[in-house]
């Protein structure tokens, strides 16, 4: 079965930053760099493909020169209810560190929890589930 699969380029940062999502989400990490692929448009330790498979995947690379890194705007990675309300509050609060809340994570008018927060790489993420 095929699902979306979300690829960052990150500015140089993807090696630290799939770790960061490894800590957050746990899972499985692939890296291999840009001279592993023959690559000569970066560094030769960039990140030219990692993945992250586990209960979140993300995908991602360092920018080679001339392409543009990681830009949201209008934009969220929406975890709601991909998991169970404990470690939806933990995800939430491993992306909180070193990143912005936007809005915290608990119990809404509308009966249900969720909350906001923009990472330390500036990825904005939604994180919630039914009931309070």
């Amino acid at each position: 079965m095929t699902a979306l699969q979300i690829y960052v380029l990150f500015p140089g940062t993807a090696r630290e930053a799939l770790a960061f999502y490894q800590g957050v989400f746990g899972g499985e990490l692939t890296l291999h760099s840009y001279g592993e692929f023959g690559r000569t448009d970066g560094p030769e330790d960039a990140v030219a493909h990692g993945v992250l498979g586990g209960a979140v995947a993300l995908a991602g690379a360092d920018a080679a020169a001339g392409e543009t890194s990681i830009r949201t705007e209008g934009l969220m990675l929406s975890l709601l209810g991909a998991a169970a309300p404990t470690e939806l509050h933990g995800w939430f609060e491993r992306l909180a560190d070193g990143g912005t809340v936007i809005d915290p994570l608990g119990p809404k008018p509308w009966g249900a929890s969720d909350g906001q927060v923009i990472d330390r790489y500036g990825l904005h993420w939604l994180i919630g589930y039914e009931g309070g």
